[in-house]
């Protein structure tokens, strides 16, 4: 029978996730409602430059 190798691979890559999601809590989290409703806000905002400086097709 092969020796079966103990190695702590296991351990290490968790120990890697949590930190990963540690380091994640500090970032900025915003709802896909929120970014969605800014760009249709930026897309009448420049239609409606747009049609003020006379540039409207």
């Amino acid at each position: 029978m092969a020796k079966q190798k103990s190695s702590g691979n296991g351990l290490m890559s968790s120990a890697g996730l949590m930190r990963y999601y540690d380091a994640d809590k500090r970032a900025i989290h915003l709802q896909p409602k929120t970014v969605m409703l800014f760009g249709a806000l930026c897309g009448i905002v420049i239609l409606a430059l747009s049609a003020g400086f006379g540039l409207w097709p």
